[in-house]
């Protein structure tokens, strides 16, 4: 069986202490298999915030694939943000901006959806289209198929179709034919799971709220997602569970639980 932590938007900068300590409760209650960080790691892309940020993650105990969000590049510092827009993120979560985790269970391939030229839009390109079809391709039957990505493929609210991934119509038709699953995001601050209509198989788009920041949108709290697959939920059944942090308990409940069942050929 694989847990799988999704935290996403933490904004490291403006994060919240009782939050923070909440969810190293959660993820040493949980023990979580893989931790994925889906972008805005930091707030203003200081070395001071991503230092903090990984030592954060660190404290929870298991392996991190770590994407960056518009706010990991420099915005005020121009030099930093067209010759070296990564270094900070490099320095502190390594070298690869679109890692890989492959297991018996999982296979989940990240896309870095960021550009130096752009203050917050997120685009996909058609090489890097290529490269997650290609990988997906060759997953094992056995192996969950989870494409991350930072800004949504999927939204709820009209008011959230300009954060849109540029490029998510052509990318979700490719990655569905090559037998992807799952598209895991955060940008909006707004968790859901939705299914993604039109394409070659069943898919769904996973976003998560902001995991520790004081950033939240009005009447929804700070959030993360467990992802279970394996010998602990039915056969052939993914569980999504969203987790929110109850000021009342000062911790991280459920809060909701989706089923999905990815097909399987």
């Amino acid at each position: 069986m694989s847990v799988l932590l999704q935290i996403s938007d933490p904004h490291f900068g403006t994060e919240q202490p009782p939050v923070v300590e909440a969810l190293v409760a959660l993820a040493r209650q949980q023990r979580p298999d893989l931790l994925v960080l889906s972008g805005d790691i930091t707030q203003r892309a200081r070395p001071a915030q991503f230092r903090v940020a990984r030592a954060f993650m660190q404290r929870l105990g298991a392996p991190v694939l770590a994407v960056p969000g518009n706010h990991d590049i420099p915005l005020f510092d121009l030099w930093a943000r067209l010759r070296r827009p990564y270094a900070r993120h490099i320095a502190a979560f390594g070298d690869d901006l679109e890692p890989v985790h492959s297991s018996p269970d999982l296979m989940v391939v990240c896309v870095n959806t960021t550009r130096a030229w752009r203050h917050k839009h997120g685009e996909v390109s058609g090489l890097q289209v290529d490269r997650v079809a290609r990988l997906l391709a060759g997953a094992g039957a056995a192996q969950l198929r989870v494409v991350v990505v930072h800004q949504p493929v999927a939204v709820t609210r009209a008011e959230d179709v300009p954060n849109r991934l540029r490029g998510h119509a052509a990318a979700l038709q490719r990655w569905a034919a090559a037998g992807a699953d799952l598209v895991m995001g955060g940008h909006i601050h707004l968790p859901y799971v939705m299914a993604l209509h039109g394409l070659a198989r069943p898919m769904w788009a996973v976003q998560a709220g902001t995991a520790v920041s004081s950033r939240v949108r009005r009447g929804v709290p700070n959030s993360v997602n467990l992802l279970r697959w394996g010998t602990d939920s039915s056969p052939g059944c993914c569980v999504i569970e969203q987790w929110d942090f109850s000021a009342a308990e000062l911790a991280f409940v459920r809060a909701g639980l989706t089923e999905l069942r990815p097909r399987r050929e």
